[in-house]
């Protein structure tokens, strides 16, 4: 009896999934048509904000059980794929195919999006900006050793904007290609991965060594040569490299958190849900710092970030990071803005994007 009710019920699963099958196409279709008149109207075909609207209202529309991370996996690829039927999009990202920040750029832009490895947050500035690349994807800020001080260098000379943001978790797994410690002589890993890991590692493999690699994929390429040796890096990583898992999340902080930008040459509208991004250097005088936040306290923003970062080109000069909620498009974030402009030596406005969803 169980034999026959569970082969009635993979007919159903396999009815559903050509029906499924049919809908995919039904759609494609209709993504042509669009593709057609974007180009006719000189249209992007990329639209963050009518993407993020879409997979928002399909998890608020998902009454289960399909879990909703599961909602925004299926139907990114599928809009990712609908895309690329209008248009092929080329988006480049800083490291080895394998990094995090590859990651960051699969999850946002889907499997059917070029994926271009850049060696450097730079060149992934100079790709975007020369027309090589569409979109670029780098690292701003990690929760735990916070911001990552060359994308905001590259923002101060760069014409890019910031178009979107996405987070990931930090999960680091020790990988190997026969998946065990035995015969393990040596772990490979980025200084920074090393380090989130230090506990595990001496309490675990005390007599082991770890030898620092460029990066985390980086270690799991080499690991992938060698029997002898391991790596601490993603999953992700592993899967590119061939690796199994031998111990999963071994990184001693479990909140560990990636921030990434996109960045381009447009400028999104309003998604209703948006972060805005500024640079900005001010006189170093007394109180300078209570005027340059009044504005935001008279227009009611939230700011949900503030850094400082030493200026390059003149000693003792600093340059400020600000997040704030809202799209400089809504008049409170514009005067704001532009309250603080007018006590500033240099403002500059980073972008103003949709909210990561994390």
């Amino acid at each position: 009896m169980s034999v026959r009710k569970l082969k009635n019920l993979r007919g159903q699963i396999d009815r559903i999934d050509r029906r499924l099958l049919d809908l995919l196409n039904e759609r494609s279709k209709v993504a042509l048509q669009v593709g057609k008149i974007k180009r006719e109207a000189r249209k992007d075909v990329y639209a963050p904000v009518r993407e993020k609207e879409l997979l928002d209202g399909l998890v608020r529309r998902n009454r289960g059980p399909f879990p909703n991370h599961a909602v925004r996996a299926v139907f990114r690829e599928v809009v990712s794929a609908s895309r690329a039927l209008q248009s092929p999009l080329k988006a480049s990202y800083f490291g080895p195919e394998g990094s995090f920040t590859n990651l960051a750029a699969l999850k946002y832009f889907g499997r059917s999006t070029d994926l271009v490895p850049e060696p450097s947050i730079s060149k992934v500035f100079g790709a975007v900006e020369q027309d090589r690349a569409d979109f670029g994807v780098v690292p701003i800020e990690n929760s735990t050793e916070g911001i990552v001080g060359p994308t905001l260098d590259q923002f101060i000379d760069s014409t890019l904007n910031i178009l979107g943001e996405i987070t990931l978790p930090v999960a680091h797994h020790l990988l190997s290609r026969e998946g065990s410690l035995k015969g393990i002589r040596r772990i490979y890993s980025h200084p920074q991965a090393i380090a989130q890991c230090r506990n595990w590692l001496e309490q675990n493999v005390p007599g082991i060594p770890a030898i620092e690699a460029e990066n985390t994929a980086r270690a799991a390429e080499k690991a992938a040569e060698d029997a002898g040796s391991a790596a601490i890096a993603g999953e992700y990583a592993g899967e590119v490299y061939g690796l199994k898992v031998v111990k999963r999340h071994i990184e001693d902080n479990p909140n560990n958190m990636t921030r990434f930008w996109v960045i381009g040459k447009k400028f999104p509208p309003k998604s209703g849900n948006d972060k805005t991004s500024i640079l900005f250097s001010v006189k170093d005088e007394v109180g300078i710092l209570y005027r340059m936040l009044e504005p935001f306290w008279k227009n009611r923003i939230n700011l949900t970030k503030i850094e400082s970062r030493p200026l390059k080109k003149k000693a003792w000069e600093y340059i400020f990071f600000l997040d704030m909620d809202g799209h400089y498009d809504e008049k409170r974030v514009k005067d704001a803005i532009q309250g603080l402009d007018r006590r500033c030596l240099f403002l500059k406005l980073l972008g103003s994007y949709p909210k990561a969803n994390h």
